[in-house]
């Protein structure tokens, strides 16, 4: 058995283009464009592509895509003011600060000063709350493209059992928390760093989800034959981008599969777009 891939940059480029004309309609109808700014703090490689990356994106969907720069040694109470500015403009619908944050900043703090209709990646104690009671304002952009491309591919996951490897709150427990609610319905395991015979619970999911942010660090023997394998990892190393799946050792074994890149990472972005839309929809009917 070869997996098929799962195109997770060719879902986020349609679904985008379904974006842009609704954000064309929404401009339209209410003379407003949505804004999504973004903030940069200090100079880190990696953060600097994600956030090319998210204004561009903005751009082809007819976003605004404001980067606010602070440097690396900026002090939270800099940051803090900074967010509070973002909060009372009527032209900012979203806000997103841009992690990892430098030592000397405590991101939970920032994070929970983001007013919750602008909070686009669902980060605030309120919004996760609203998740976990089902009814979201916004959904997390990363767990959330995970269930539009499983959605897509004709991924059953009623009654399914679905291991979600990692509990980070920007991945696994949002994901968990979404996989649980009446409608979706299926069947969950959390693991992690700390978990008895790993291996022995993965190999029993029909859905394994890996965000554990280690280096193809789910090999073929920990996974079913058949599975749907969702690889969450972005991993830089001396030969480029690798996900958290031993992914050609893995494809032989899943039905489906995620690569990295290409996979999830297009879509988290694309939901980042659409929480845009729905918070400059929101700041209309307010």
């Amino acid at each position: 058995m070869t997996a098929k891939i799962l195109d997770g940059k060719q879902l986020a480029s349609e679904l985008q283009a379904d974006l842009a004309v609704e954000v064309a309609a929404f401009t339209e109808r209410s003379g407003i464009k949505p804004c999504l700014a973004v903030v940069l703090v200090g100079e880190n490689s990696a953060s600097e592509v994600y956030v090319r990356n998210k204004r561009a994106a903005c751009e082809r969907a007819g976003i605004i895509g404001q980067l606010h720069r602070l440097p690396a040694t900026a002090t939270v109470d800099e940051l803090l003011a900074l967010i509070g500015t973002l909060n009372r403009s009527p032209e900012v619908h979203g806000i997103l600060v841009q992690l990892p944050l430098p030592k000397q900043i405590d991101a939970a703090r920032v994070l929970d000063s983001i007013d919750p209709l602008k909070d686009v990646d669902a980060f605030h104690p309120e919004n996760v709350g609203l998740i976990v009671q089902g009814r979201p304002r916004f959904l997390p952009c990363t767990p959330h493209g995970i269930m539009r491309l499983l959605d897509r591919n004709g991924v059953e996951l009623a009654g399914r059992h679905v291991v979600v490897v990692g509990r980070s709150d920007i991945v696994g427990k949002p994901m968990a928390n979404m996989l649980v609610q009446r409608g979706i319905d299926a069947t969950v395991t959390v693991c992690h760093s700390r978990t008895t015979n790993l291996p022995a619970i993965t190999r029993t999911a029909d859905v394994l989800i890996v965000a554990i942010g280690r280096a193809r660090f789910i090999t073929a023997e920990m996974v079913r034959a058949g599975a749907v394998v969702i690889d969450v990892g972005m991993n830089r190393g001396e030969h480029g981008l690798v996900g958290d799946v031993d992914f050609a050792a893995v494809r032989e074994v899943a039905s489906l599969i995620t690569p990295v890149p290409g996979g999830v990472g297009p879509l988290t972005v694309t939901m980042l777009l659409h929480n845009t839309l729905t918070a400059a929809r929101l700041a209309v009917e307010c």
